[in-house]
């Protein structure tokens, strides 16, 4: 790790770490708050991924629905109007609908072929994007002088990794530039989340292979065909099975690339004095 002791991290005139885990259990609130301390730089993995890798997807995705409106159709062809998403930190709603849910198109649904390939371009791009951690911590020390910098991931880095494996090659980069740092949740956490998905599903990024398999797992137990599946309906139904999915990836990353903290412990801090002291006591209880 890159900061093998309590004493190493407590020492470091440069504090960098990268925040794993749900959505929803805290990594963008602790983000937040040491932000707000002035001192360090934000970097967001789906700011990045929206911006930068998707964002031309998500363009020409949205030319393609105008162009099939006369009116829009003739304003795009004579150049008269623009279309361009409006990404934000706050708003990356243009980002998960393009993403999309697989299923019936009278629902808002697209046919599992044409998903499987967003969810391709969604992982070249998250990798892309975790790739270009050390481009960006010089970039803030280099031309804002941030001293402590902040990686704040999406939920589904651990889908691209082998977190057993020797040399994993997207880990081992990333924590040779900051602490790995895993926002664990408890089961009351899972079920709130399982909750709050049920009243307003949204997109998300999965494994192909897992994928692959909840997907026949859909059709089988409905015994529907493809073109049937109600989106909302599969997304639901995955969710929670995407939740368990994770959790011993999570674990894994944790245990051989870096350290565990808890959502619980995270909602507690206020401060980036408390932040660091937790981190300095975990460093310590883990050595």
């Amino acid at each position: 790790m890159l900061y093998s002791s309590a004493e190493a991290w407590r020492d470091a005139p440069s504090k960098r770490v990268l925040f794993f885990g749900m959505s929803g259990l805290g990594k963008t609130y602790i983000s937040n708050i040491l932000r707000g301390d002035g001192q360090w730089f934000h970097y967001s993995i789906d700011y990045r991924i929206g911006t930068r890798y998707m964002g031309e997807y998500i363009t020409d995705n949205a030319k393609a629905e105008a162009m099939k409106v006369p009116f829009l159709r003739d304003l795009l062809l004579n150049d008269s109007i623009t279309i361009a998403p409006n990404i934000t930190f706050d708003n990356l709603n243009a980002v998960a609908a393009y993403l999309g849910m697989p299923g019936d198109a009278a629902k808002g649904g697209l046919p599992i072929e044409e998903y499987r390939r967003r969810q391709d371009q969604f992982r070249r791009s998250e990798i892309e994007a975790l790739l270009d951690t050390a481009y960006f911590i010089d970039r803030s020390e280099r031309i804002y002088g941030y001293p402590h910098f902040i990686c704040d991931t999406g939920g589904s880095i651990c889908e691209w990794v082998d977190p057993t494996a020797e040399n994993d090659a997207l880990l081992t980069e990333l924590s040779q530039h900051a602490l790995l740092i895993w926002i664990k949740g408890t089961e009351a956490h899972t079920k709130e989340l399982v909750r709050r998905f049920d009243r307003a599903p949204k997109p998300m990024a999965y494994q192909p292979e897992f994928l692959t398999a909840v997907w026949n797992d859909f059709l089988n137990d409905h015994n529907i065909q493809e073109e049937d599946v109600d989106p909302h309906s599969f997304l639901r139904w995955t969710y929670a099975q995407a939740l368990a999915h994770r959790q011993p990836r999570y674990q894994a990353m944790a245990e051989k690339w870096g350290i565990t903290v808890t959502a619980d412990q995270i909602s507690e801090i206020k401060t980036t004095a408390e932040f660091e002291d937790l981190i300095s006591s975990t460093l310590e209880a883990r050595s």
